[in-house]
């Protein structure tokens, strides 16, 4: 195909950036893709009303979709149009599926191949080693998404008949729920969300299946996939996340479930089926999903400080979850007992770890606290909210989670909020590789010598 020069040299470019460094070439992007869908949500047919949006309303909500992080500052279903409703999915479903991710599959849409530069940039995004995996992971990621995206939509639309909505609408409500839930998104197209209905488990359990299994991550998606049941044959990744994956759930269910069963406030009024839900919505939701039957604000304190936990954490790597991945903590709880133990390797399944492996994980734990410390700081000084509010937020926008405790923002905490949804998005990681200026490869090493610890 002969193209015209203009876009030779723009073509010329992207490759030299993809090759260069394709996780810069991928946050910038990811805030084009920000930029495009703020512009869209400035436009007054976006809002219920027809009236243009403050800037900083419509950036905060663009990051939160396209970061597929669900915090609002204004309520989705009553303050946006069907217009804008219909922009924020679509900023869901790009997020979810990775910029990276997309624009390698318009490639292979227009040459019928994947090149090179195509591969580099998915595979910066996706977090997969080899080049020749791409191929066959871009197809479990469209086909997965999509048809998880479809199996909710059709296990939600007789529920949305059944409480007398239009066929349009609860089609619509179905849609919309569906692609959130998977994409570990969060948002609520109607006011109140599923707090309206905080014992209804057709609702709840098709929503919280859908964020598990988003917050898998694609690659453990694929190896079970092609793996199936034997799980003998499945990769240490695959085993760590479904085995870290399942621990948290589960911890989180049962703490913040005896924590609330009784309260007033929130699990009391309900059924037995209704704190049911609730207990499994604390522990799968804090992954990044978002959503929640109950006013998270009225929850107890120790409520909070253990879905921080959680949301700090999140969900597994390449996934749309976000936080420090559930394999960060994995290999650092591995590294932790190999030390206990005097081991001099850190193993795990019949496997070795790497030692770069465990430094990797130490630096992204570092990064991803001092992060969170730092905004957390700078929000206790632009709030004046007490510090379990404010480190609630934090952690809830770096995770992108989406769970919020209903603190008042001023517009200074928004912008500072959207910048840290964007971080958390896109990977602590990922952020650092994109600022270093180049590798550092030293031909002459130091002698070693060992500082005291502890």
């Amino acid at each position: 195909m002969n193209l015209p020069r203009p876009l030779l040299l723009g073509r010329e470019v992207v490759d030299r950036a993809a090759r260069q460094s394709p996780a810069r070439l991928a946050l910038a992007t990811f805030a084009g893709v920000i930029g495009l869908v703020t512009l869209l949500l400035l436009l007054p047919q976006s809002t219920a009303t027809g009236q243009r949006a403050p800037f900083a309303d419509a950036l905060f909500t663009a990051t939160s979709a396209v970061s597929i992080t669900g915090l609002t500052v204004v309520d989705t279903g009553s303050y946006w149009s069907g217009f804008g409703q219909a922009v924020i999915l679509v900023g869901i479903k790009v997020g979810g599926l990775g910029v990276m991710t997309l624009a390698s599959l318009l490639g292979m849409a227009v040459s019928r191949r994947i090149g090179l530069t195509q591969r580099l940039l998915t595979a910066s995004e996706t977090k997969v080693s080899r080049l020749g995996e791409v191929g066959s992971l871009l197809q479990v990621i469209v086909v997965t998404s999509s048809s998880l995206e479809l199996a909710i939509s059709v296990a939600l639309f007789p529920r949305f008949l059944v409480l007398h909505e239009s066929v349009g609408q609860a089609a619509w409500h179905a849609v919309f729920y569906g692609v959130s839930a998977f994409n570990n998104a969060g948002f609520v197209p109607v006011s109140g969300g599923l707090a309206l209905h905080p014992g209804d488990w057709w609702l709840g359990a098709p929503i919280a299946l859908g964020v598990f299994i988003g917050s898998l991550g694609f690659p453990v998606i694929l190896n079970l996939a092609q793996r199936r049941t034997k799980a003998r044959h499945w990769s240490l990744h695959t085993k760590l996340t479904l085995a870290t994956s399942s621990a948290l759930w589960l911890a989180g269910s049962v703490l913040i479930g005896a924590i609330e069963w009784a309260r007033a406030d929130t699990f009391g009024p309900l059924g037995v089926g209704g704190k049911l839900l609730g207990a499994v919505f604390a522990g799968v939701m804090p992954r990044s999903g978002g959503f929640a039957t109950v006013d998270v604000g009225q929850m107890h304190e120790a409520s909070w400080l253990i879905t921080d936990a959680l949301m700090f954490v999140g969900g597994g790597s390449a996934s749309t979850a976000g936080g420090i991945k559930v394999t960060t903590l994995a290999v650092m709880i591995l590294a932790i007992v190999a030390e206990a133990r005097g081991d001099r390797d850190v193993e795990a399944y019949g496997r070795r770890i790497p030692p770069d492996t465990v430094r990797l994980a130490v630096a992204v734990v570092f990064i991803g606290a001092t992060i969170v410390l730092v905004s957390s700081l700078v929000l206790l000084e632009v709030t004046g909210e007490p510090l379990d509010r404010v480190l609630f937020e934090a952690i809830s926008a770096f995770g992108t989670v989406g769970l919020s405790t209903g603190m008042a923002l001023p517009e200074s905490a928004k912008y500072l909020l959207s910048a840290l949804m964007f971080v958390g998005r896109t990977g602590t990681m990922t952020v650092a590789a994109a600022l270093a200026l180049r590798d550092r490869r030293r031909v002459i090493r130091h002698p070693e010598e060992r500082p005291i610890i502890g």
